[in-house]
């Protein structure tokens, strides 16, 4: 999964909506000090997507931004939608400008870290001793199944209606994921866990037969195990320092990753990626990174926001998309020391504003760029 490394990088902004303008441009602040780190240089662009998008364009996602996006070596999305736009039967809806951008750089893989924070242990529901060694990476499946499956809606005699959605998964889109999964695994602690419904569904029992196979014949340096996504989910909230690198399909990933992001108390700390893959000639490979927050209107504007997931999903940004690994790393010990010190935003029982958290990481990022 490694790329080349350049001496100069784009990277387009994708602000959004709601708070989503306050924490990417604390994100970009960032980027920039981690460009004089590495030595490279960063050019950004911004474009619209989302209700920002619909409001200025009538369309969540132009096509100005859609090439953008293409150029770019990497995208940072801050959030989309509030209730300015929330209106289910609306024909334009700012989440669709999200899948659209999804399909057209081809991203296929989201990854979601999830590491508590030794120091905010108290933040969570769960008790501290079922956070000890908590360091999981789940790697959902991100354009296929049931979300993107054939849909239908019919009148039954007698004024009842039937829905109908379609899951189907190929050979092809689960092998890909699996193989990505198992090269994870290997830069971590070398266990894989993959979860279906097998004992159900069919496309399960295909994903656990294909799972199976790229592991064994791709992998066989990992431990793997195939588990049940209704025990995994429990699992989650019992013992989650068990799992490692979890993978698994589209809607069980999108449920799944959002109980895992309870464990660190604060949905604010949580970065993620979604891949593609590698661009021409290995130099980069293609990435949307965001928060997994939503775009938070009630506190949009009053600076108070938490640019902490925004933050470490640029620094994800670098890791996978640029290559530049050393950078990636010190950005999360950057985020680390200063969550360590005290520098919390009100979500986590804090008072910095957005901007004086993301100095507060700043701060310590500079050091490095001392030290080196």
């Amino acid at each position: 999964m490694s790329v080349a490394r350049k001496s100069e990088y784009s990277i387009a902004l994708l602000p959004g909506d709601g708070i989503g303008p306050e924490i990417v441009e604390q994100a970009r602040r960032v980027l920039v000090a981690a460009a004089e780190l590495a030595g490279v240089k960063f050019s950004f662009e911004e474009g619209l997507i989302g209700g920002a998008a619909i409001d200025a364009t009538g369309t969540a996602l132009p096509d100005d931004t859609t090439a953008m996006c293409k150029r770019a070596d990497a995208v940072l999305l801050g959030a989309v939608g509030g209730p300015k736009w929330d209106n289910p039967s609306a024909k334009v809806r700012p989440e669709q400008g999200l899948l659209a951008i999804r399909k057209a750089l081809g991203l296929y893989a989201n990854l979601r870290p999830v590491a508590p924070h030794a120091s905010l242990v108290d933040a969570s529901p769960l008790r501290p001793e079922r956070l000890a060694g908590v360091d999981l990476l789940v790697v959902r499946e991100l354009t296929g199944g049931i979300y993107f499956g054939e849909k239908g809606l019919e009148q039954l005699p007698g004024g009842g209606e039937r829905a109908r959605d379609l899951c189907t998964y190929d050979t092809e889109e689960v092998t890909r994921i699996v193989r990505m999964a198992g090269e994870l695994a290997r830069g971590r602690r070398g266990k894989v866990t993959s979860v279906d419904k097998a004992n159900v569904l069919e496309t399960s029992r295909l994903w656990r037969r294909i799972a199976t196979k790229v592991l064994a014949e791709e992998f066989p340096d990992l431990q793997v195990e195939h588990v049940l996504v209704d025990s995994c989910a429990m699992v989650l909230v019992t013992n989650p320092a068990r799992f490692d690198v979890i993978v698994t399909e589209n809607m069980f990933g999108d449920i799944l990753t959002d109980e895992a992001a309870v464990l660190t108390g604060s949905i604010g700390l949580l970065p993620s990626a979604s891949l593609g893959a590698v661009a021409a000639g290995g130099a980069t490979r293609v990435g949307l990174y965001e928060p997994i927050h939503g775009s938070a209107p009630d506190i949009a504007g009053k600076g108070i926001a938490n640019p902490v997931g925004t933050i470490l999903s640029a620094a994800m940004l670098l890791r996978h998309s640029l290559g530049l690994e050393a950078e990636a790393k010190a950005v999360e010990r950057a985020v680390a020391d200063a969550v360590k010190d005290g520098a919390r935003t009100k979500d986590l029982g804090g008072s910095l504003s957005t901007v004086a958290a993301a100095d507060e990481v700043l701060s310590r990022l500079a050091r490095e760029t001392t030290a080196a």
